[in-house]
């Protein structure tokens, strides 16, 4: 196929896909625009806490931006299988929650103040276990 052949290939099944209004003003840029990469997912907050997730073959990591050194001894962390907690910083009645990019084992954590980031470390739980789920019609 020829190059316009593809063009009005891929024109006639966008039409047939997207209402008439929408398919003038498509531009392939745009259209990816709000898609971030599975690998780090930013996060930031009012309040002042920012904090960014990502995961690796073996580990979560989160780091969270810490202003001011002070707030290392007054904070506390949870974590669930698929959350961080984060609690009293920057005010002694906040907190914050963090969703967490995969499942991570309850056991092993770890956390590390260095330059002003901490860093948590979580190992991940590599679960392959799968139930089935029967349907029952009504």
């Amino acid at each position: 196929m020829k190059p316009e052949e593809i063009n009005n290939y891929v024109q006639d099944v966008l039409g047939k896909i997207m209402p008439g209004n929408m398919k003038a003003g498509i531009n392939p840029a745009e259209m990816f625009q709000g898609f971030q990469s599975s690998g780090s997912s930013p996060l930031s907050n009012s309040d002042g806490l920012n904090a960014s997730a990502f995961e690796t073959h073996n580990y979560v990591y989160v780091r969270i931006s810490i202003k001011h050194e002070d707030w290392i001894k007054q904070l506390r962390i949870y974590h669930t299988s698929n959350q961080l907690i984060v609690e009293h910083i920057p005010r002694h009645e906040d907190k914050h929650t963090i969703t967490l990019p995969a499942i991570v084992k309850k056991k092993g954590a770890s956390a590390i103040f260095k330059d002003g980031v901490l860093e948590v470390k979580i190992p991940k739980n590599i679960d392959l276990q799968f139930s089935q789920i029967d349907v029952t019609e009504i």
